[in-house]
C-alpha cells in the first residue's frame, strides 16, 4: 500500500510518496494559482520521475492520495468566491452585515488596530440585497413558535436564482438547537435550484452565537462552488492518469476527510496545510519522547507557529478570516507574513527597513527566479549571502540570478545608505525578531516559557532561518525533522494522517454537573461519529472516539478543552471534571492560575471520530546526490560588520562521516530541497532517526569568531 501526500502552499506545492516498503521520496514544484490542480499534477509527475516510473504507474500503485489545500484560504483572502444569497429568519437579515462591534478590528494588522479611524467592516461576502427573510421561528429550547412558510421559502429561492446566485446559505435563529426548518429549507432549494450550492448554519457551525453561525454559513457558501470545482477537476485529472484509490482532504482540525465532505464543507479546510505539519510534529514528538513542542513552519509566504502541550496540539474554537469570526474547533496556528518570498522594503513613513507581510508568491516570485519579479525578498537575501547555491535550487531545476538579486537589494539599500549585503543581513535579523515575537505571543501570553519547549523547524525556508529565531528566544536548540523531509513536512503530515470527523454541540451546564445530561450529549455525538466513519468504509476495529468538553470559569470568556475518558459518565466522573478542568487550565496558563473555588461551566461537548489507516512504517528519505564535502564563500554577520568566510558545504547524508557526526559552524547543510544554515558558534548533528539537532551558541552572532579568515564585504 503506497500513499501520496500533497500540500499546496501559496508559493510551492510539496509532494511526499510513501512506498509499500516504507521508503520515502519528497519534492517540491511551484504552485499554479488559480489552477492549483496543474501544480498538483506536475508534482505527481516529478515525484514519479524520482521513483523512475511514470505518473500513471505511480498513481495506479497508490491506495490513498491525501491532500492539504489552500484553495479555500486563497479564495477568501482574494475575495474570489461565489455570488451568495442567504435565507434567514424574518427580522434578522442584518445579523451578518452589522457583525459584532469588535468586528471592525478583528484580524487586522497591528498598525490598523491601533488607530480607530482605520477600523472598518470587511468587504461584504453577501450583498445585503441578497439576504432574504422568511417566516419561521424556534425558541431557545427548540420549540416551534412560528411554522416554516414553505411557499415563502420557494419564492425566496426563485428570487435569488433570478439574481444569478451561485450558492445559498440558510441561517435560522435557533437552528443550533433544532435544525428541522433548515433541513426542510435545504430540501426545497435542492428541488427548485438543483445546480446551486447549498449550505446550512447547522452544518457549518453547530455552536451558539448567532453572528458566528451566520458568518460560518456565509463563508462556506462563498467558498463552496470554487472548492467543489477544484476538487472535482483534481479527482478527474488523477483518475484519468490511473488513480484507482481514494482522494482524501486534510482538515484544519487535523486528520483527513472524504472528498465529498471537504467539497460540501470547505470552511473545514481553511488552514489545513499547516495543520498537517502540526500532526506530523505530534507523531515525531511521541517518537522522540518530547511532549511539549513548538512547531514552526516557514514557507514561501508565511511563518506559522503551533503548540503541542503534553503531546496534544493546542486547539482554538474560534477562527477569524477576512475579519469574519466564526466557531470552528481547529489546531491553534498563528501566522505572520514572514516567509522566503517576503518582500524587503523601505517604509516611506518611518524610513525603516521592513520585511513582509507582502509576498512575491510563486509568480512572479523573488527577483532571482527570473520570472519578472522586481521586489527583493528573503530568498534573494539568502542567495546574495551565499547560503543558497544558485545552480542547485530545487535540485538544480531553477537556476537563480544572483546579480539580479543583488541589484534589487542594492536599490532598497540606496535609500538607506546600506549596501546590498548589509540589507540582506539586516533583513534576516528583522525576520528573526518577528518570528521570535510570534513565538513569545503563543507562549508568554499563556503563562508559558518558550525555553521549556523543544522547537521543531520545518518548511521550505525553516532551515535557513531557524538559528536566528532560536537565538532571539534564547532557547539554545532546535530540531529540523527528518532532514530533507522537513521542507515537505506538511505533505508528510497529510500522507501519515488518519481519517477524522469532528462532531460538536453546545451544552450549557454549571457545576456541580449532571452526569446523565453529559452522558446523553456524548451518546448522541458518538452515534453520529461511528455511523459516519462506517459510511466511509472504516471498520469498527479501526475506529476510535475521543471525548472533549469545553469548559470555562463563570464570567470568563477563555474556554479550555478537557478530555473525558471513555465509559459511562458517572456521578464520580462528573465530580472529577472540575479537577480535570483545573489541571488543563494550569497546563495552558501556568501553575497557580486555576481557582477551583470559583466553580466552572461546561459550554460545549465534542466527539472526534478517528479512523486509523494502515500505513507502512516510514524509513528515512532516499536523498541521493553527492556525498562530497565542499567549500564556498558565504557572508556572515560579525561584530565589525559583514565577513566573508570560507564555509563548508556538507550534504546531509555526509554528516555522519564528518567530525564524528557533528558539524561545527560556519557551515551550510544541503539536500535536494533543504538548506540549513549553521553560523559560527552553532553546530548540528544527525540523530539515528535522521533528524538534524541544532545547538545554538547564545552569545551574539559573530562574537569571538576567529576560526576563519575574514575579509570585508
Amino acid at each position: 500500500m503506497a500513499y501520496l501526500g500533497v500540500d499546496i502552499g501559496g508559493t510551492f506545492t510539496d509532494i511526499v510518496h510513501l512506498a509499500d516498503d516504507g521508503s520515502v521520496v519528497s519534492t517540491k514544484v511551484s504552485s499554479t494559482p488559480p489552477r492549483f490542480e496543474e501544480g498538483f499534477i506536475a508534482g505527481v509527475e516529478k515525484v514519479a520521475g524520482l521513483r523512475d516510473v511514470s505518473a500513471e504507474e505511480l498513481l495506479r500503485g497508490c491506495e490513498l492520495v491525501l491532500h492539504g489545500t489552500t484553495v479555500a484560504t486563497n479564495a477568501l483572502v482574494q475575495l474570489r468566491g461565489a455570488k451568495v444569497g442567504m435565507i434567514t429568519t424574518r427580522g434578522h437579515a442584518d445579523t451578518l452585515p452589522v457583525m459584532r462591534a469588535a468586528g471592525r478590528a478583528k484580524g487586522v494588522p497591528l498598525d490598523r488596530m491601533l488607530h480607530a479611524s482605520r477600523h472598518d467592516r470587511p468587504t461584504a461576502i453577501v450583498d445585503r440585497a441578497r439576504i432574504v427573510e422568511v417566516d419561521e421561528r424556534m425558541d431557545a429550547s427548540g420549540g416551534v413558535v412560528v411554522a416554516l412558510d414553505e411557499a415563502g421559502v420557494e419564492q425566496a429561492v426563485r428570487d435569488l436564482v433570478a439574481e444569478g446566485v451561485d450558492a445559498i446559505a440558510v441561517c435560522y435563529l435557533w437552528s443550533v438547537v433544532n435544525d428541522d426548518h433548515e433541513r426542510r429549507t435545504e430540501a426545497i432549494i435542492r428541488r427548485v435550484a438543483p445546480d446551486v450550492f447549498v449550505t446550512t448554519s447547522a452544518d457549518a457551525s453547530a455552536r451558539t452565537g448567532e453572528y458566528e453561525r451566520f458568518a460560518a454559513a456565509a463563508i462556506n457558501a462563498f467558498l463552496g462552488p470554487e472548492t467543489h470545482g477544484y476538487l472535482d477537476r483534481l479527482r478527474r485529472g488523477l483518475a484519468d492518469r490511473g488513480l484507482q484509490g481514494e482522494l482524501l482532504v486534510m482538515q484544519a482540525a487535523g486528520g483527513v476527510a472524504e472528498i465529498e465532505r471537504a467539497a460540501g464543507q470547505p470552511v473545514l479546510t481553511i488552514g489545513s496545510g499547516p495543520a498537517a505539519g502540526v500532526s506530523a510534529s505530534a507523531v515525531l514528538g511521541a517518537q522522540r519522547g518530547e511532549a511539549d513542542v513548538l512547531a514552526t513552519d516557514m514557507g514561501g509566504t508565511s511563518f506559522d507557529v503551533a503548540l503541542l502541550a503534553d503531546g496534544r496540539p493546542v486547539r482554538t474554537q474560534t477562527t477569524i478570516e477576512h475579519q469574519y469570526e466564526f466557531h470552528q474547533a481547529r489546531t491553534d496556528i498563528r501566522s505572520i507574513g514572514s516567509g522566503g518570498g517576503s518582500v524587503i522594503w523601505r517604509d516611506p513613513d518611518s524610513g525603516a527597513l521592513r520585511v513582509g507581510p507582502e509576498s512575491a508568491g510563486a509568480h512572479p516570485g523573488p527577483i532571482c527566479y527570473r520570472r519578472g519579479g522586481t521586489k527583493p525578498t528573503l530568498t534573494d537575501a539568502n542567495l546574495v549571502l551565499g547560503y543558497l547555491d544558485p545552480n542547485a535550487f530545487l535540485g538544480g531545476e531553477l537556476v537563480l540570478d544572483r546579480e539580479g538579486a543583488e541589484a534589487g537589494l542594492a536599490a532598497v539599500g540606496e535609500e538607506l545608505g546600506m549596501s546590498a549585503v548589509e540589507v540582506a543581513i539586516a533583513a534576516r535579523e528583522i525576520v528573526s525578531s518577528q518570528m521570535a515575537d510570534l513565538i513569545r505571543q503563543m507562549t508568554v501570553e499563556r503563562g508559558m516559557d518558550p525555553e521549556d519547549f523543544v522547537i521543531y523547524a520545518y518548511g521550505g525556508a525553516g532551515g535557513l532561518h531557524v538559528d536566528g529565531y532560536v537565538r532571539e528566544l534564547g532557547a539554545g536548540s532546535a530540531v529540523v525533522p527528518h532532514g530533507t523531509l522537513s521542507t515537505t513536512w506538511s505533505a508528510y503530515g497529510c500522507a501519515t494522517s488518519d481519517v477524522m470527523h469532528v462532531h460538536e454541540r453546545s451544552l450549557q451546564l454549571s457545576s456541580p454537573f449532571d452526569a446523565a445530561t453529559v452522558q446523553a450529549a456524548f451518546d448522541d455525538l458518538e452515534r453520529v461519529a461511528t455511523e459516519q466513519l462506517g459510511q466511509g468504509g472504516i471498520g469498527a476495529e479501526q475506529q476510535s472516539l475521543e471525548r472533549i468538553l469545553e469548559m470555562k470559569y463563570p464570567l470568563q470568556i477563555h474556554r479550555v478543552e478537557v478530555p473525558v475518558p471513555s465509559g459511562p459518565v458517572t456521578a464520580e466522573v462528573a465530580l472529577e471534571l472540575e479537577k480535570r478542568f483545573a489541571a488543563s487550565y494550569e497546563a495552558l496558563y501556568g501553575k497557580g492560575s486555576a481557582f477551583e473555588g470559583a466553580g466552572s461551566e461546561i459550554v460545549a461537548c465534542r466527539v472526534t471520530g478517528r479512523g486509523r489507516l494502515p500505513q507502512p512504517q516510514a524509513r528515512g528519505e532516499e536523498i541521493g546526490g553527492t556525498l562530497e564535502v565542499t567549500e564556498r564563500d558565504a557572508i556572515w554577520p560579525g561584530e565589525d560588520g559583514p565577513r566573508t568566510l570560507s564555509t563548508r558545504v556538507v550534504p546531509i547524508d555526509a554528516i555522519g562521516a564528518v567530525d564524528g557526526g557533528t558539524v561545527e559552524g560556519p557551515a551550510i547543510i544541503t539536500g535536494p530541497t533543504t538548506t540549513v544554515v549553521v553560523p559560527d558558534g552553532s553546530r548540528v548533528r544527525l540523530d539515528d532517526q535522521g533528524n538534524l539537532e541544532l545547538r545554538v551558541d547564545p552569545t551574539p552572532v559573530g562574537a569571538g569568531a576567529t576560526t576563519a579568515t575574514a575579509a570585508s564585504a
